[in-house]
């Protein structure tokens, strides 16, 4: 039999477990959605979003990103949560989470909630939970910000639904890539419980969307769409088939983000592997780079990687390596070539082929005028041509190409470090990624 020693904490005290044990969950991002204030209540919705990050002017915007409770039936291997971890628990109320989002909120510190869960007692006793909290910040509080809240799957689909029209975006955690290192890992999970709550948001945004064609006031379900993270490299998938099942649940399931969160060993577990150089921090930044790949300029997983190259050059981006691969498509002559031409050229982002097209259309351009649109030449000059000419002679050959691009010493993101070490990226890095 199992005894628990139960200890009363105050709220500061819950607050410091819970938002320490969110640190683990990635799947948060920007709003993408915006809600005026009506006049009647507290807070508002501004696109781009609400995350530790910056926006498009300068602004750091931030919300509260908490646990509900880090209690939980399940076992994963790799979850610091665990039921079988002697960690310290912690659960608020519905009315505590309320306290906290106002008192937050009042002071400035943020501007949304992010609120995510373990499993206590059971996912519908759960959800339930999460749904009451929301339901009183909207409706008793008249909290009028930015919420992303987890969907619990296992949960009734009757209070996913509830719970979707009271939040802006909604998340559903796919652990692992695949479901057999689902298995191998987490075995008291089911791939398939996973995908359903997934499934039934896709369904019900498509719905809410033909109802808001024909009734504009009528509520927005999930109006900032869902998302999603995977654990890249506690199981052996390669990179073809984690990208493969990104671009599976983008294309059938039209997810907003997929994130891909670098296994950081936080359980002595013997199915667990044991990373010498630690997390996997570079590997993660290329998958967030290709994915930006197929959500922004029109590539495919294929066209990136096969069974034959399952994996990511880790020397270049994928993009570049792409590049270098099809040689034969380049150069590209940037006064004549199409907006999706441009994109597929390194050094050149879908602003700064947006402002090409858009400025050649109104006279000449050179050298000049694209380095001030954003290209960067350092990269580009070895794949384009602008007026037939070179900015100066360089030549079309691969290993030409990659010796000077590696000496120019590629820039990583925030926290990985080439030498000596990496460092794990925090939660609050911006996944913009450049490519």
């Amino acid at each position: 039999m199992e005894y628990r020693i139960e200890q009363r904490m105050d709220l500061s005290q819950k607050l410091g477990i819970l938002a320490d044990a969110a640190k683990y969950d990635v799947a948060c991002t920007s709003s993408g959605v915006d809600r005026n204030n009506d006049g009647k209540g507290t807070g508002n919705c501004i696109s781009p979003g609400i995350c530790h990050s910056f926006s498009a002017d300068g602004r750091c915007i931030s919300l509260l990103k908490i646990l509900f409770t880090n209690e939980c039936i399940f076992d994963c291997r790799y979850c610091i949560n665990r039921r079988s971890n002697d960690v310290p628990r912690a659960s608020f109320t519905p009315g505590e989470v309320c306290d906290l989002t106002m008192g937050f909120y009042r002071r400035n510190y943020i501007e949304g909630l992010f609120l995510s869960s373990g499993i206590m007692e059971s996912p519908n006793h759960t959800m339930e939970l999460l749904y009451q909290t929301l339901y009183r910040l909207r409706n008793e509080y008249h909290f009028q910000g930015y919420i992303h809240v987890k969907a619990i799957p296992g949960a009734d689909p009757v209070l996913i639904e509830r719970t979707g029209y009271l939040a802006d975006r909604m998340s559903v955690n796919l652990e692992l890539p695949t479901a057999e290192g689902l298995k191998a890992l987490a075995p008291q999970k089911q791939r398939q419980k996973l995908i359903a709550p997934i499934r039934q948001v896709r369904q019900i945004r498509i719905q809410n969307r033909q109802e808001l064609t024909l009734y504009r006031h009528a509520p927005k379900f999930v109006p900032a769409g869902q998302s999603t993270q995977m654990i890249i490299g506690a199981t052996g998938e390669n990179d073809w088939q984690i990208m493969k099942v990104a671009e599976h649940m983008y294309k059938k399931y039209e997810l907003k983000r997929v994130f891909y969160s670098a296994f950081l060993r936080v359980n002595e577990d013997s199915l667990l592997p044991v990373l010498p150089g630690g997390p996997p921090l570079l590997r993660e930044h290329r998958l967030y780079q290709a994915d930006w790949l197929l959500r922004y300029y029109g590539f495919e997983t294929d066209e990136l990687l096969s069974e034959e190259k399952p994996d990511f050059n880790l020397l270049l981006d994928p993009k570049c390596d792409w590049a270098l691969r099809h040689l034969d498509r380049f150069p590209v002559e940037v006064t004549q070539a199409d907006y999706h031409t441009l994109l597929r050229v390194p050094g050149i982002g879908y602003r700064s082929a947006g402002r090409i097209v858009k400025a050649r259309r109104l006279g000449t351009i050179d050298y000049g005028n694209l380095k001030k649109m954003g290209v960067v030449l350092k990269r580009a000059v070895y794949f384009i041509t602008c007026g037939g000419k070179q900015m100066y002679p360089v030549k079309l050959t691969e290993d030409y190409i990659l010796r000077n691009i590696l000496d120019g010493k590629e820039k990583l993101p925030p926290g990985v470090k080439k030498e000596p070490v990496y460092e794990q990226l925090t939660l609050f890095d911006d996944p913009r990624f450049s490519v």
